[in-house]
């Protein structure tokens, strides 16, 4: 063969011929980078997460804000705080008048008459029941009838019937009154006025109409996400989470989050049994002991945004771009027994400049 050593001697030319520097320091490179890809795939660890969006909410739904409604139907007169004020449990919010004026002085006008005829109900009902003995009397000595003594107690059955009427009307009229007494509409705990119903200043309202909107200020906060459900059957209680708020800038690495920045601890507390109409499922955050604080609530309110990465297990690189190229759920292959310890969801995906592995693309 002409490539044979003792044949390269007759094609000197051939054998002056040597391969450019560049192209064996290239060759080196591209082994070494495929050594070192091979090594990260194989033994670099990946903490498999999954990623979900949500917002700051109160965990008791007390401390949630709370619409203020009118009780009665009428015209607003007069409204005693004005947006952002602070008020305490019972401060007035706003007058509401009827729009009859003269409707509780008639109100108390008919009360006084009811109680007028009760009172003569109850003396004709006392003398019909003297009637009744008398007749009964008067029958068992045999100088009565029996159809006076049944005729008597049936006058002391009417009086009966129209004192109870009489009291039923009594009982409509304290209900009225007792409801135009809700004039002043007052806060039903400490907070802050968040929103002021000013289009009905001066308009007429009916009953639950709302007045005005007031939300807590110190509130034992908690945070919920959305997360697909092809992983929650892998979260549960307990399970370490990674919070994004928004506003603070962040680099999350959620395959290594030891290295990560600017991110928050919490831990699962509770994951819905149902799905949402979008078909995610709702997963429940507190603020984890021990870990990272949240920022004060100056900062983070009810109703901001967060990411968050619910951490699972460790496994290779290699292994989660395999799972995540393939569509596989979390643990794929895993014994049973494993999965139900409780994996969290996978996902590669990172945060605000960090880098991602959701096996999810829409988040």
């Amino acid at each position: 063969m002409p490539d044979r050593p003792q044949h390269l001697a007759h094609f000197t030319t051939l054998a002056s011929m040597k391969p450019p520097a560049v192209t064996r320091v290239l060759a080196w490179l591209v082994m070494l980078g495929i050594a070192i890809a091979v090594g990260i795939l194989v033994f670099v660890p990946w903490v498999q997460t999954a990623q979900g969006q949500g917002q700051v909410i109160a965990l008791d739904p007390d401390d949630r804000a709370r619409s203020v409604s009118s009780l009665i139907s009428g015209r607003v007169e007069q409204f005693y705080v004005r947006d952002g004020q602070h008020v305490d449990a019972g401060d007035p919010i706003v007058r509401i008048v009827d729009v009859d004026p003269g409707l509780l002085d008639r109100l108390r006008a008919e009360r006084r008459q009811i109680e007028a005829q009760i009172a003569a109900i109850q003396q004709a009902r006392s003398v019909a029941q003297i009637d009744v003995d008398r007749s009964r009397q008067l029958m068992v000595e045999g100088l009565g009838s029996r159809r006076d003594f049944e005729q008597a107690q049936i006058r002391v059955a009417s009086e009966g019937a129209r004192l109870a009427e009489a009291r039923a009307g009594i009982n409509r009229i304290d209900t009225e009154l007792n409801r135009q007494s809700a004039q002043i509409v007052r806060a039903p705990r400490d907070g802050r006025v968040q929103q002021i119903n000013a289009a009905i200043g001066g308009a007429l309202i009916s009953a639950g109409d709302v007045v005005a909107v007031i939300a807590p200020e110190r509130v034992d906060r908690a945070v919920e996400i959305y997360v697909d459900g092809r992983d929650v059957p892998l979260i549960r209680a307990g399970r370490p989470v990674r919070l994004e708020f928004e506003g603070f800038p962040a680099i999350q690495f959620s395959g290594w989050p030891a290295i990560a920045q600017g991110v928050f601890d919490g831990r699962v507390r509770n994951v819905d049994p149902t799905a949402q109409p979008s078909g995610l499922f709702r997963v429940l955050v507190e603020e984890r002991p021990g870990g990272r604080p949240w920022p004060d609530q100056r900062f983070v309110r009810q109703g901001g945004k967060v990411l968050g990465w619910v951490q699972g297990e460790t496994v290779s690189v290699g292994y989660e771009l395999w799972r995540q190229l393939n569509d596989f759920p979390l643990n794929f292959g895993q014994p049973p027994a494993a999965a139900a310890t409780g994996n969290s969801s996978g996902s590669a995906a990172g945060g605000s400049g960090g880098a991602s592995g959701s096996a999810d693309p829409s988040y």
